[in-house]
């Protein structure tokens, strides 16, 4: 297949860099913008794409750049951690359609930030494998696999696991979404949540004068664990004091 490769992250350099093992042909890579890239000189490396078929994900929705896309005739599009919701036209430029690798086990916590909703909100954390449609993370689900949250588990360390589940997953599946014998099962529209970048600032400033039980600020602190990220904090005095937490398991 003709692949079309959007992605950030680890988890996108480790997909791109075993589907070129795999001998299949990556056409076209759409990246993040300076300032959002995370391993993007490993997922070029590994796509071994020439500049001129190097896209810019902010730019997605412009004629010229659809247009760009259109005369690569690829297959289908692969959606890993990337940060951009997709329209239409560039939905519809793909016959096979467009697959996104997204770190939850939808339809909960659509959006951004699953590691941290599975915790605070003590949802079912997982991973899965969806067609793309014009909503944000609701299109028909391939295949899913649910991650254990353990309560020695902070965001970061939930999210090392999610990472690492999405990479076996997608090379589970693949080889059924290449030959088109794919089963799709509907999200029900009225099930899960959604999240937007800014929901967790409603949780990371910690009120002192708010009643919270052991087990919620526990949560939230844990889950908004993430070094070098701020994370969790209460004001004294005018100073944002931040708080990290350190979970370790009886021998």
């Amino acid at each position: 297949m003709r692949i079309v490769f959007l992605g950030n992250n680890w988890v996108a350099w480790q997909v791109a860099h075993w589907l070129r093992e795999q001998g299949e042909q990556i056409v076209g890579l759409v990246i993040h913008p300076p300032g959002k890239r995370k391993y993007v000189d490993e997922i070029i490396s590994s796509t071994r794409v020439r500049p001129a078929e190097v896209f810019d994900g902010a730019r997605l929705g412009e004629p010229e750049i659809l247009e760009a896309i259109k005369a690569l005739k690829a297959d289908i599009a692969l959606s890993v951690l990337f940060d951009y919701i997709l329209g239409g036209e560039f939905i519809r430029l793909f016959p096979a359609g467009v697959v996104n690798l997204h770190p939850a086990y939808l339809p909960y916590n659509r959006g951004q930030y699953p590691n941290v909703w599975s915790i605070v909100d003590r949802t079912p954390a997982g991973v899965t494998l969806h067609y793309m449609d014009e909503g944000i993370d609701t299109g028909d689900i391939i295949a899913q696999r649910q991650v254990p949250i353990e309560p020695v588990d902070t965001g970061e360390s939930l999210y090392r696991k999610l990472e690492h589940a999405c990479v076996e997953l997608f090379k589970e599946t693949w080889l059924m979404i290449r030959s088109g014998r794919v089963p799709r099962s509907p999200q029900v529209a009225c099930e899960g949540t959604h999240h937007r970048t800014q929901d967790v600032e409603r949780i990371d400033a910690i009120d002192l004068r708010q009643t919270y039980t052991v087990g919620e600020l526990i949560d939230i602190i844990r889950a908004r664990t993430f070094p070098p990220y701020p994370g969790a904090y209460f004001v004294y005095q005018g100073r944002k004091v931040y708080l990290r937490l350190e979970l370790l398991p009886e021998e």
